[in-house]
């Protein structure tokens, strides 16, 4: 009886030591096929890198050509310094500041009997609670820029929109975007009025 549990010992004994070899040499080469596999998918060594695609930048005059896209400004309001650029036909007042625009605003302009002058003008006035002394109207914020016509804000536009009409003033409905504006224009300062 004692020689049986010995023989059964002795062959369980060699069953483990096997299946613990076969499992050590099973792991040994599946981790040679693994690398021998990653070295096949590496590109050969000869081949230069791929190229990375870089992202262009738009040019000086790619990027003028868009804002006046955007704002539908007059090549006139495109200069150095500060200008104010008034477009009739969009009713809209851009002020840019070498080229670039920083305040955009509503406006109305005068009637058709008292019409707003086109052209390219300086302002050469400014008057902060003027009144009219021909229609004795208020005119906050007035920035004067071709006889009597100034870019002002108007209390009419502000209650009644685009229903009334100015003497041929440049009228603004945001006070605190004129009042603004108006702090950081100087006289001097260009005024371009076109309709595009």
């Amino acid at each position: 009886m004692s020689i049986l549990r010995k023989l059964g010992a002795t062959l369980t004994a060699v069953a483990v030591v096997g299946v613990g070899g076969l499992t050590a040499a099973t792991t040994a080469e599946a981790a040679s096929q693994g690398a021998a596999s990653a070295q096949n998918a590496a590109p050969p060594p000869n081949l230069p890198p791929r190229a990375t695609p870089v992202a262009k930048k738009p040019t000086a005059a790619a990027s003028r050509a868009a804002v006046m896209r955007k704002y539908r400004l007059d090549s006139r309001c495109m200069s150095k310094g500060r200008v104010l650029c008034i477009n009739k036909k969009s009713r809209k007042l851009v002020y840019l500041v070498n080229g670039k625009p920083i305040q955009v605003m509503d406006v109305r302009f005068g009637a058709s009997k008292t019409p707003t002058r086109n052209g390219v003008f300086k302002v050469y006035r400014k008057s902060k609670n003027h009144v009219s002394s021909l229609y004795h109207s208020k005119m906050p914020y007035a920035m004067f820029f071709s006889g009597g016509q100034a870019v002002h804000y108007s209390s009419d536009f502000a209650a009644r929109g685009y229903n009334g009409a100015s003497h041929g003033c440049v009228n603004v409905r945001d006070k605190k975007k004129v009042a603004w504006v108006f702090a950081r224009v100087h006289v001097g300062d260009k005024v371009v009025v076109y309709s595009k």
